[in-house]
C-alpha cells in the first residue's frame, strides 16, 4: 500500500449504516466469483438517504451507470460510520467500489474490526469533525505516515488519530496474513 492516497472525497452524514453501504438484498452475490463480486462494488452506498450524501448541487452518486468502482476513492464520514449489523460485506463493498480509506469521526466497532480483520481499508478516525469542512468532489491527500489529511482544493490540512498497528495489518492484507506474516501463526 503506498503511503499517500490521493483521490476525490465523498462526504456523508452521521450514522451510515451497513444497510446504507450495501443493502440486504445484494448480498446474494458471490464474493469468490469476479464478474458477482463487482456488483458489491456497483451497489455500494446505493441506499443511503440524499440527505445524508453531501452532494453539492447537481452532483453525482457514488457510482454512476453500470460501473462497479467509483470516481471517489476516500469517504468523509460523520459520527458512527458503519453501524447496524455485522455485515462484512460493508468494507468489501467499499472497497471493490476502489475506497482506500474512510476518514469518520467515529466508527461502529464491528465495521471497524470488519475493516481492519479483512484488509479492506484503512478506517481513520479524525480528531475533530471534517464532513462539514470537506465537501464532495474535493481533491484530498491522505499521509498514511503522518496522520494527516490536506485538502488540495482550500489548502486546509488536518490532523487524524495515528493508526498503531492497523496500517500494518490493513497492509498485509488482512489480520490472518498480517498474523502469518510476523509468525504468530
Amino acid at each position: 500500500m503506498e503511503n499517500l492516497i490521493v483521490g476525490k472525497a465523498y462526504v456523508l452524514g452521521d450514522n451510515i449504516d451497513t444497510d446504507q453501504i450495501i443493502p440486504a438484498e445484494h448480498l446474494v452475490y458471490s464474493t469468490s466469483d469476479p464478474e458477482e463480486l463487482k456488483k458489491y462494488g456497483h451497489f455500494a452506498l446505493s441506499s443511503v438517504p440524499i440527505d445524508k450524501a453531501g452532494l453539492p448541487e447537481g452532483g453525482k452518486l457514488f457510482i454512476s451507470g453500470d460501473n462497479y468502482q467509483s470516481e471517489y476513492n476516500i469517504i468523509i464520514g460523520g459520527s458512527n460510520f458503519g453501524c447496524g449489523s455485522s455485515r462484512e460485506h460493508a468494507p468489501l463493498a467499499l472497497q471493490v467500489a476502489g475506497v482506500k480509506v474512510v476518514i469518520a469521526e467515529s466508527y461502529a466497532r464491528i465495521f471497524y474490526r470488519n475493516a481492519v480483520d479483512g484488509g479492506f481499508l484503512i478506517p481513520y478516525e479524525g480528531t475533530e469533525k471534517l464532513n462539514d469542512k470537506i465537501k464532495t468532489g474535493d481533491k484530498i491527500e491522505v499521509d498514511l505516515i503522518d496522520n494527516k489529511i490536506k485538502n488540495l482544493n482550500s489548502g486546509k490540512e488536518y490532523q487524524l488519530r495515528p493508526l498503531g498497528s492497523v496500517y500494518d495489518i490493513v497492509n498485509s492484507g488482512g489480520i490472518f496474513n498480517y498474523a502469518r506474516q510476523n509468525k504468530m501463526i
